[in-house]
């Protein structure tokens, strides 16, 4: 008989979860996408988008913030006194007891032992030093003496060795020679290797014989060494943390650890030992402790410890120093303080950066700094045109609205194919032809000839040569018109890069100077407080494209918030004056009519409600033969859009 196969499930650990969705990429890059148009570096807008998140993602922000709200709590709802106060009740009981035991014996030594228990100090670690030689003669008072020195020894082992307390619930003699040899033999094994020998061999021993000791299950030297400092820089800043009071009384009781002082002094050696070794490790620094929970020793390590492994999370999620990768991230530290969810909220963002890098959304320049591939940008212009088609598709409250782009339109007529043409072939015709004449030779086999083909006669379609003219100067950061602007540009230039290939765009910024910039320039090109808004430098350079393209429908479109106030002097400097002179309108409408001479009207998209403005773009209107259109700054990429398809039909 075989046993049938058994089957278990649970989380998935190793790497991604292959039945996990894949990661939604749009939303993200639509945000950096913002980000960079608002003038942000796009390495800066990444970590933007981690540290602020999706809305299906938390972003590092918020993780931080949970991260400091758990150490918090523990700074506000404990304190480091458990032990002492420990301590103090067992003594307290024990004395109680001791003085109940006494006072019904007449004897003269009776007498004595209690002018004994009345002399002693008041210190609590004093008195626990002085009763080392008492003779009890109450059972609950020696087994509550006793108690105390175990307490001490359990957790001044537990705040070197984490686990130990528990593993040490009933101590008897053999254990504490157990613990003593371990100690010893450790502290040799250190020494050994700050001595620079070689210890893997003599490691590999130790942990043979005391690995029970150590959960961590360290596989080296190095990384007990690690393990045993970060505990005992914890401890130590938790005695950094104690009132000297606290300090002065704990230390004098640390001696009473198993009724053994060799104990002590191991402990002492370690952690001389673990300081030389790792002297990085934060052994000076001290916390404060508000709340009404008392942590014993080792408790007390633990809580600063924590509190040190938080604010390394805390560091690793800030992203701010050099290098710093989210696989940095320790995530099952993170799962540990904060859950299994923040653990995979950070893998997650991880995933979402290696992820974006590895689509090729972002690509690095020679001087190290990070940049928006083609993919991204027409990405980016997909999506702000899909928000004019759909704002296009909602004015009219039609069919729907089909922007697509051909080399030719079918006429309805055909003719037959001739050497050289590429038109389409009018396949019923072409098909009919090749039956038709098989029929008339008497043949049973149809085949196609070249005389059989028919072509669909197309009407050309017009090319068209656009300008896109925008207005860069401070105001349009100012008033809140620079993304809106960026969008509308990127829209456009989707376009016409995906549904009318034929046409030949030319975006040209203009503030104190105009100049022609591919499209990636314009989506990261940041706002520079410059005075200046020269019309007729960008007209100059509209002019030029459109001479490139004389075959093309011209189409001139400016975006603008502010009359000319800057032209161009002829040895190329700009000459700037606010209000404008007369001469800056005057060689700014002279190249409104150099363009008119090439067929050009000038639409212009009026961003404000200038009255100035506005007589300025109404006589650009009436001279070029072109038009003027206010819209909201919602409906700028629709009306640029809508006016585009119109002036390339000519």
């Amino acid at each position: 008989m075989t046993t049938p196969d058994r089957y278990s499930y649970g989380p998935y650990h190793d790497g991604p979860d292959p039945l996990a969705p894949p990661l939604d990429l749009r939303e993200a890059l639509d945000q950096i996408g913002n980000e960079v148009m608002e003038g942000s570096s796009p390495r800066t807008a990444l970590q933007e988008l981690l540290r602020r998140g999706t809305s299906t993602m938390p972003g590092l922000e918020e993780l931080t913030r949970r991260l400091w709200q758990r150490r918090s709590e523990i700074s506000r709802r404990h304190r480091l006194d458990g032990t002492l106060q420990q301590v103090r009740a067992l003594l307290e009981q024990a004395l109680e007891a001791e003085r109940g035991a006494l006072f019904p014996d007449p004897s003269d030594d009776a007498r004595f032992a209690e002018a004994q228990l009345d002399a002693l100090p008041s210190s609590t670690a004093a008195a626990v030093n002085e009763l080392t030689d008492y003779s009890w003669r109450s059972e609950t008072g020696r087994k509550n003496y006793e108690k105390i020195r175990d307490l001490l020894g359990r957790d001044l082992l537990e705040s070197r060795f984490q686990g130990m307390k528990q593993a040490l619930q009933n101590t008897g003699p053999e254990d504490v020679e157990r613990v003593r040899q371990m100690m010893s033999d450790l502290n040799d094994l250190l020494a050994a290797h700050a001595r620079g020998e070689d210890t893997e061999q003599r490691f590999a021993d130790f942990m043979a014989e005391h690995g029970g000791f150590f959960p961590e299950n360290p596989g080296s030297t190095e990384e007990l060494i690690d393990a045993l400092a970060a505990r005992a820089a914890a401890a130590q800043r938790m005695m950094n943390s104690m009132s000297a009071q606290q300090r002065a009384e704990l230390a004098e009781l640390i001696g009473q650890a198993f009724g053994d002082p060799a104990i002590a002094q191991q402990i002492a050696a370690l952690d001389a030992n673990l300081r030389a070794l790792r002297p990085g490790e934060d052994w000076d620094s001290e916390q404060r402790f508000r709340g009404h929970d008392p942590l014993g020793l080792g408790a007390g390590a633990q809580a600063l410890q924590d509190l040190a492994e938080l604010d390394a999370l805390a560091e690793q999620l800030g992203q701010s120093y050099p290098g710093a990768r989210l696989e940095d991230i320790d995530l099952d530290t993170l799962a540990r303080h904060l859950g299994d969810d923040a653990s995979v909220d950070a893998a997650r963002l991880a995933e979402l950066e290696r992820e974006l890098r590895r689509q090729g959304l972002f690509e690095q320049t020679k001087d190290g700094s990070l940049r928006l591939t083609p993919r991204a940008l027409r990405r980016l212009g997909e999506v702000a045109l899909r928000r004019i088609v759909g704002q296009l598709r909602s004015r009219r409250g039609e069919r729907d609205t089909a922007l697509a782009g051909a080399a030719g339109e079918p006429t309805g007529a055909a003719r037959k194919w001739r050497f050289g043409d590429t038109e389409p072939w009018d396949v019923p015709r072409t098909v009919r032809n090749a039956v038709l004449r098989s029929a008339s030779t008497g043949s049973r086999r149809v085949a196609l000839d070249v005389s059989d083909v028919e072509i669909m006669e197309t009407e050309r379609r017009s090319r068209a040569a656009v300008a896109l003219c925008v207005d860069t100067s401070w105001s349009m950061v100012q008033d809140g018109r620079w993304v809106p602007m960026k969008r509308t540009a990127l829209a456009l230039h989707h376009l016409i890069g995906t549904r009318f290939r034929s046409d030949a765009l030319s975006v040209i910024t203009f503030g104190r100077h105009a100049a022609t910039v591919d499209i990636g320039e314009l989506t990261a090109l940041e706002a520079v407080w410059e005075q200046g808004t020269n019309l007729h430098h960008a007209l100059l350079l509209a002019a030029q494209h459109l001479r490139r393209h004389p075959d093309a429908v011209p189409v001139v479109l400016v975006v603008t918030d502010g009359e000319p106030t800057a032209h161009l002097e002829p040895d190329g400097a700009a000459y700037f004056s606010w209000p404008p002179r007369p001469r800056t309108l005057d060689v700014t409408m002279a190249q409104v009519d150099a363009l008119a001479k090439l067929g050009a009207s000038v639409t212009v998209f009026m961003l404000g409600e200038d009255p100035r403005l506005a007589a300025f773009v109404d006589s650009v209107a009436r001279r070029s033969g072109g038009r003027v259109v206010a819209p909201d700054l919602n409906g700028l990429g629709a009306a640029v859009v809508s006016d585009y398809l119109r002036g390339r039909r000519g």
